[in-house]
């Protein structure tokens, strides 16, 4: 029998009461602002001219996770204080979690250091923080970004965050040599999405799986604006209980790398509007042993993992939101209610 959309989750019911509870960024938001002011209070004036850009820059949609320069303040130009107060407003809005991934992903730039031989382009210093707008008032923003990582934060009214697109990848997905060996940033990504695949059955494969090779890279690439992806795969109305469960754990894997206060209602929000719409799909391999690629699409947004790079040891994870990237549903929001024309 079909599974009807109010059973598509195990967790529906507490997906609803998460929605509805008093959620707060409060929190968060205040850390952030206060983080961000430190910051800045600690840079020098020609620092500063590059940390701070308008709210409305054309630089604030541009985002990259590849090693080139950006605009903002980069780590390499910071004394170890200023440093110190630019991982502070990192931490700020990420979970404990997701923040040591950032920092592992950073470190890694030493590992492919030594592989490839370059330093000036291997280098963990060269993560870039910019500031948009005042931090004293709403909205504003800021972003951490450097090769692999691209964290965008925009906040409204002390409460209301917008977090993506948000970024994370990771090369070597697997460190073979060296120190850090074994180390693999993300891998609950790779291995909850390999276990749901192989936990499907012929003919839910036959729909989950949309490619026999995987794509060279994530579709949604660093583009400025994204649109809901070709509808594909397998519809989660078709999965059994315990796969639903595994694919909204998943899932929750892309939300909480933020803070909780931001995270939750996020994630309930996502879930409880894109229950009935909401597909993975598959291409690639799947094991380990080549390369594989999963995407997981609602109503509202999407998310994509690839690893094909690099004989399958480079892995990209991106979460896009459709409507809200860079708080563009919010801006329109704000602007219509708190800068409408007067007659």
């Amino acid at each position: 029998m079909r599974p009807t959309p109010r059973r598509l989750f195990s967790l529906t019911v507490a997906v609803a009461l998460l929605a509805a509870a008093p959620f707060s960024a409060f929190a968060s938001t205040a850390e952030m602002a206060a983080a961000a002011k430190k910051f800045l209070a600690g840079l020098d004036p020609a620092q500063t001219a590059k940390a701070v850009l308008p709210l409305n820059a054309p630089e604030r949609e541009k985002w990259f996770f590849v090693p080139i320069a950006r605009d903002g303040v980069p780590l390499k130009a910071m004394t170890a204080p200023q440093q110190e107060l630019a991982r502070a407003l990192l931490r700020s809005g990420l979970s404990q979690r997701g923040a040591a991934r950032a920092e592992t992903i950073i470190t890694l730039e030493n590992v492919l250091r030594e592989i490839e031989k370059d330093p000036v382009r291997r280098d963990p210093s060269l993560y870039y923080v910019t500031i948009f707008g005042d931090p004293a008032k709403t909205p504003w923003g800021w972003r951490f970004e450097g090769h692999h990582l691209s964290l965008n934060f925009t906040i409204f009214d002390g409460e209301r965050v917008a977090i993506t697109p948000s970024f994370f990848g990771t090369n070597p997905a697997e460190v073979r040599d060296g120190p850090m060996k074994g180390t693999r940033v993300l891998a609950e990504e790779e291995d909850l999405g390999l276990a749901l695949v192989n936990s499907l059955d012929a003919a839910q494969r036959a729909v989950a799986i949309i490619a026999a090779k995987a794509p060279n890279d994530i579709f949604t690439s660093n583009k400025i604006r994204v649109e809901p992806l070709s509808p594909a795969g397998i519809s989660a109305s078709a999965l059994t209980a315990p796969q639903r469960d595994q694919l909204r754990a998943l899932l929750q894997l892309y939300f909480t790398r933020y803070r909780s206060e931001i995270a939750d209602p996020a994630l309930a929000a996502a879930t409880a509007s894109n229950l009935e719409g909401l597909t993975f799909a598959w291409a690639g391999v799947l094991d380990r042993s080549a390369g594989h690629y999963y995407r997981i699409q609602g109503k509202t947004f999407v998310v994509e993992f690839d690893n094909t790079q690099n004989q399958a040891n480079h892995v990209h994870t991106v979460w896009r939101n459709f409507d809200g990237d860079f708080g563009r549903d919010l801006l329109r929001e704000h602007y219509a209610r708190d800068h409408a024309k007067k007659p």
